[in-house]
């Protein structure tokens, strides 16, 4: 089973900001991260990066950028998100045996952005449209930096 983990949980108080790194979060079921601008339900509730993306992007672009610059929730590492499917859930776990958190159901891959964002105006691009990864909370709980996530495949019938 794939396993990774989470690097950074950005927030933002409005829509179309960029959002800013907290240590923990609460993920709040059928709304989002609590007193983030996107938690009103919907299928874009929590929306997850890979850091290998941003690196990659990074590296290739030559600019600077941050974690919360593509407006992500859940900057992730070590779990490729590329190969996600709708129905699909991301399980997020604490350190102690046993501390299961949260889950969230993959509901959207990639995004059309409204307008385009800072990074689209520098180097022509952005990463969210087709690396972005879009869910909703099923098991609300706390997240942290440093819990581990995996990737928890949907079985035939919709179930986990």
């Amino acid at each position: 089973m794939e396993e990774g983990k989470v690097v950074s949980i950005c927030v933002s108080e409005r829509k179309g900001e960029k959002k800013s790194p907290v240590s923990e979060a609460n993920l709040e079921k059928d709304r989002g991260i609590t007193g983030d601008a996107h938690a009103e339900g919907g299928l874009r509730q929590v929306s997850l990066l890979m850091r290998e993306s941003v690196e990659r992007m990074r590296r290739e672009a030559g600019i600077e950028i941050k974690n919360g610059d593509f407006a992500e929730n859940i900057v992730t590492e070590g779990i490729d998100l590329l190969k996600v499917r709708i129905g699909d859930a991301i399980e997020i776990k604490g350190a102690s045996e046993g501390d299961e958190r949260a889950l969230l159901r993959i509901t959207m891959i990639g995004k059309e952005c409204k307008e385009p964002c800072r990074i689209y105006y520098q180097v022509g691009f952005c990463i969210m449209p087709r690396e972005g990864v879009f869910c909703a909370v099923v098991r609300p709980g706390p997240v942290r930096t440093g819990d581990s996530v995996r990737v928890v495949r949907r079985k035939p019938g919709g179930t986990f």
